[in-house]
């Protein structure tokens, strides 16, 4: 005689709901790869936002981006120029740690570094986690193989390979074209800020329906000089801000405009869905260029100067749902710091050394528990620098620093004096020794490193 198995309806049903209920947080838990989007803009000055003080400044793009996420009050470059400030960001480490202690130009004999060839990028890195790596913009690493941004792990590059441009209609740099697509050279027609735009939200399009992650480094040559701002940008500033001389109401108009095209960006984001898995990054390579009417607001100095109106930049970070809006954090915090970050947030296990920490856990609202370090800035130059290079360093407040190679360092207490109005007397301090001896020993590791070919 067969036995029949009986099981009461209701007994079916919570086993289903159960089963149901464990397939759903199986799913939760394995969320899809974070998107990044690392928007690098040129010489911003810390004070060039109307969120940092500008009032003569509209830019409620780049403001939405902190009033949406999290302002890094103590956000550094790792340069005072461009080059090494973009090798720390995609290496992770000091620029003289991959050879980059200077700008690298297309003309030898004033070009002051040379991408180390077994330095690891980020998007090397992304690639071994299935992500789609692209650069827009501005890449400023290397000319030919193997530094163009292709060889070094992008498997898309849309844009400029050199430095400065020297229109941003013509996109010359000493009368040769540098822009590319991938390596193909193309010969594309407007105003660069704007091509720039339009080739990210092509890409964004691309992105958009596929399942793949990306990272995207969004690279705007602006508002570098030459200041170019497209003429109904300059006639609004001027309507608005008649009493503006003319420099300055041209740079005005020229951080207004590039507002204008993150903004194109970041609603693209929105409308599309992009942002509801998508860390953005804001930041600049370094602060902005006084000769030009930049401004760093308060910060003594600018472009090219170790003070910090010449290495502190505006750094903003969205990521829906995970960062608080309006946060604010005052971890120091430099572009080489977001090499790890960007590691982590992918899943990425970084191999080899790095110089950087990751900060993921400031952007997820944790205590930071690193201990404190001595971080240090470098730059290589020639004409009145001979050639030299000049240096800073930091340890919690504490700060040295000389603006050329042939002055002795000053010291400061950032804490007391934010705007290093007053040099600390050095002859019997042990901070200052203790500085000292740090960057002894930083300038001995990174001699090892070659920086020409």
């Amino acid at each position: 005689m067969k036995l029949k198995l009986y099981i009461p309806a209701i007994l079916l049903m919570v086993v289903s709901c159960e089963l149901t209920s464990q397939a759903s947080m199986s799913h939760t838990e394995t969320p899809p790869p974070t998107n990044i989007l690392c928007i690098l803009v040129d010489d911003l000055g810390y004070g060039d936002l109307s969120i940092q003080g500008a009032e003569d400044m509209r830019t409620p793009h780049i403001d939405q981006l902190a009033r949406q996420g999290m302002s890094f009050t103590q956000f550094y470059a790792n340069c005072t120029v461009c080059s090494p400030s973009r090798a720390s960001l995609l290496t992770g480490r000091y620029p003289d740690m991959v050879g980059v202690p200077g700008v690298i130009r297309q003309f030898e004999n004033n070009s002051w570094g040379y991408l180390s060839e077994e330095a690891i990028l980020i998007p090397e890195l992304l690639n071994g986690r299935g992500y789609h790596t692209a650069i827009i913009g501005k890449w400023h690493l290397g000319f030919k193989k193997p530094n163009t941004p292709n060889d070094r792990g992008f498997d898309y590059f849309k844009g400029f390979l050199g430095d400065m441009m020297d229109d941003y209609w013509t996109h010359l740099r000493g009368g040769v074209n540098w822009m590319r697509l991938n390596k193909e050279e193309i010969e594309p027609r407007g105003h660069a800020t704007n091509l720039f735009t339009d080739w990210t939200l092509e890409y964004l399009k691309e992105r958009a329906g596929d399942k793949q992650a990306f990272f995207l480094y969004l690279a705007y040559n602006a508002p570098h000089f030459p200041i170019q701002p497209p003429d109904e940008f300059l006639v609004r500033v001027v309507e608005r801000e008649p009493e503006l001389d003319q420099k300055r109401a041209r740079n005005v108009a020229f951080v207004e405009h590039l507002d204008s095209q993150v903004g194109r960006v970041m609603e693209y984001l929105e409308t599309s869905g992009l942002i509801d898995n998508t860390l953005v990054v804001f930041t600049s390579d370094n602060g902005g260029a006084l000769r030009y009417a930049q401004s760093n607001g308060k910060l003594r100095g600018g472009k090219q100067d170790m003070f910090e109106g010449g290495i502190k930049v505006p750094a903003f970070m969205v990521w829906k749902d995970r960062i608080p809006p309006g946060s604010q954090s005052e971890q120091l915090t430099l572009l080489m710091d977001l090499f790890p970050t960007f590691a982590d947030v992918a899943g990425a296990k970084v191999e080899g050394k790095i110089d950087g920490v990751s900060f993921l856990p400031i952007l997820k609202g944790e205590e930071s528990h690193e201990p404190e370090r001595t971080v240090y800035w470098v730059r290589r130059e020639g004409g009145d620098y001979g050639g030299q290079a000049y240096y800073a360093a930091r340890r919690g407040n504490y700060k040295i620093l000389q603006n050329t190679p042939y002055e002795p360092f000053q010291f400061f207490n950032l804490g007391d004096d934010p705007y290093e109005k007053d040099p600390l007397q050095i002859s019997d301090s042990e901070k200052y020794k203790s500085l000292r001896t740090d960057l002894r020993k930083h300038i001995q590791q990174s001699g090892r490193i070659p920086w020409q070919h």
